[in-house]
């Protein structure tokens, strides 16, 4: 049973949403790590030398950031479609809800939702600081994708 929402204007949550982001990067780091170990030792194995790196700005290293970005969508998109909820969210008991406050997000705002909140974190977090000037406490992302991010009542045992 999901328990409602502590307040009907929830506060911008800047700082539960940084704790849960920190979380969040512990698993995400490790299948970037995977990712990259899969490139390194294909690229190793496609004749360049064991001691050579991948350079830097070269199509090779693009289509890894490609990948890793993707690998973070894999993992936050369905863990916000399924349960609302990625694994750094659920200690702070935040959700990611519809426009409504309590449907489950579309897929395709899921996906505006993740390139809105990449752009914002590429242009230093702004668009997640922005919550704090808002009327209605949201980042560029919830706007954009009609989505919100709620922190949920603590359960009574």
């Amino acid at each position: 049973m999901a328990s409602a929402p502590t307040s009907p204007r929830p506060s911008a949550l800047i700082g539960w949403r940084l704790l849960a982001m920190v979380y969040d990067l512990w698993p995400v780091l490790a299948l970037w790590m995977l990712a990259s170990l899969v490139f390194t030792v294909g690229f190793t194995l496609s004749g360049h030398a064991s001691r050579e790196n991948i350079a830097p700005f070269s199509g090779l290293q693009w289509l890894l950031w490609l990948v890793c970005w993707l690998i973070t969508a894999a993992y936050a998109l369905p863990s916000w479609r399924r349960g609302g909820q990625t694994l750094g969210m659920r200690p702070w008991r935040l959700k990611v809800v519809g426009a409504d406050g309590i449907a489950s997000p579309t897929w395709r705002a899921l996906w505006l939702r993740y390139a809105v909140g990449t752009v914002s974190l590429l242009l230093g977090g702004l668009g997640f600081w922005w919550a704090w000037f808002d009327r209605d406490r949201l980042t560029w992302h919830d706007r954009a994708s009609g989505t919100r991010m709620v922190r949920m009542a603590k359960q009574v045992k």
